[in-house]
């Protein structure tokens, strides 16, 4: 599905953020790239000065906008497609579609899946889209910034929309679960713990902590109750219960240590005191 998705581009006028819009579409899977009346381009080709901008922002991603189909209108661009969905910060007075880049995802793969092709359309660094432009879209898309400061680089914008767009595509494809399996994201190396190994951990636990004064027997109150639910909440594996239990033995071993100290200290304090 994502090599049905175009991005076009219309009236850039600084070449650094054709290669950044490219860069941002390689790294999501997408091709097709579209410059309506580009700045620094005669003929369908980039001057010298602006193939050398747009190479150094498009880090790798040269083959994009090297590809790259220069036309002079929006019609152009856009004739080919299906549904055409317009980047839009402005608001209308005559009502009109309006998504955030989540639900136009959802409403692209829908579209897609019946063998249409679908363009996202991105305005001018400055002013963005013209009303008619935007006339010509069938969804308005808006990306919901911080209304204190909403000032979003195209190239920028065009790395959001081309995100949302492969996310939706991977999930209708069944391969985002498949990409991240298991409770974490990933195949766990070692087998859980079992209750037994849980409970054995417990209580050398328990034991541990009154023997160091942190939990008072005749007052325990709910210690280890809350103790066992962050530790089961953490699902510990065999060798981290392992690990967990290794902490236990050498904190017993150092408050017997410190025990025997205090004994040998106090017992050389009685014979000094029965020497004088």
């Amino acid at each position: 599905m994502l090599d049905q998705i175009r991005v076009v581009l219309i009236n850039t006028s600084h070449p650094g953020n054709i290669g950044a819009a490219a860069r941002a579409m390689k790294t999501m899977g997408l091709q097709d790239l579209v410059l309506v009346d580009p700045k620094g381009y005669e003929d369908g080709k980039p001057s010298a000065e602006t193939y050398e901008i747009a190479e150094a922002r498009s880090s790798g991603a040269t083959d994009v906008f090297e590809q790259a189909k220069v036309v002079a209108t929006l019609e152009e661009a856009t004739a080919d497609c299906g549904v055409v969905f317009g980047a839009s910060a402005r608001s209308r007075s005559l009502p009109w579609p309006l998504m955030h880049p989540r639900k136009a995802s959802s409403k692209a793969v829908e579209a897609m899946r019946a063998n249409n092709r679908i363009a996202l359309v991105f305005g001018r660094e400055r002013t963005g889209l013209t009303n008619e432009e935007l006339a010509q879209c069938h969804v308005h898309v808006h990306i919901p910034t911080n209304p204190d400061y909403a000032s979003l680089n195209v190239a920028a914008a065009v790395q959001v929309l081309t995100y949302e767009m492969r996310m939706a595509v991977l999930d209708a494809q069944d391969q985002l679960d498949a990409a991240y399996d298991g409770t974490w994201g990933v195949n766990w190396d070692h087998e859980l713990a079992n209750q037994g190994e849980l409970n054995s951990f417990f209580t050398h636990l328990e034991s541990t902590l009154v023997d160091i004064e942190f939990l008072d027997p005749n007052n325990p109150k709910q210690l280890m109750p809350k103790l066992r639910r962050l530790f089961q909440r953490a699902a510990p594996d065999k060798v981290e219960i392992n690990i967990l239990r290794g902490v236990l033995k050498m904190m017993g071993r150092a408050q017997k240590s410190d025990a025997s100290e205090r004994v040998a200290s106090q017992a050389a304090s009685s014979s000094d005191l029965n020497k004088e």
